[in-house]
């Protein structure tokens, strides 16, 4: 069982950055692959990024690659979600999430936990 609380969301000019910190609570969290997600109005959630209960796995979709970093300190049982050079059509609700197994996935119904979400908006 694990709980999540994230922060780290705001308003940010175009090229600027934020990075989104994801706390987790529960024993044993490098069992649980973590990932990122977004949901823009009218749109359905999309996978943004995930990362192995390790940290030595991870993948990208491709819109955020090169500008996204995902990250995690299992000493701080925290998750990090670094945003570079961020653009317009990044603007959404940004929900981190884990899963009960330690390897990575893409697929929003594999986790089963999941962050209260956090707005970014990113102006023009």
């Amino acid at each position: 069982q694990v709980q999540l609380v994230e922060s780290g969301g705001g308003l940010v000019q175009a090229g600027g950055s934020l990075r989104l910190s994801c706390a987790a609570s529960g024993h044993t969290i490098s069992d649980y692959a973590m990932g990122w997600f977004r949901q823009a109005p009218g749109k359905e959630r999309e996978f943004v990024s995930t990362i192995s209960g390790s940290g030595r796995i991870t993948s990208y979709e491709d819109s955020v690659k090169g500008r996204f970093t995902i990250s995690r300190d299992n000493a701080k049982n925290t998750g990090y979600l670094q945003m570079n050079s961020l653009k317009p059509e990044d603007t959404a609700v940004y929900y981190c999430a884990a899963r009960d197994r330690s390897w990575i996935s893409p697929l929003i119904h594999e986790y089963a936990y999941w962050g209260q979400g956090t707005q970014i908006t990113i102006s023009s």
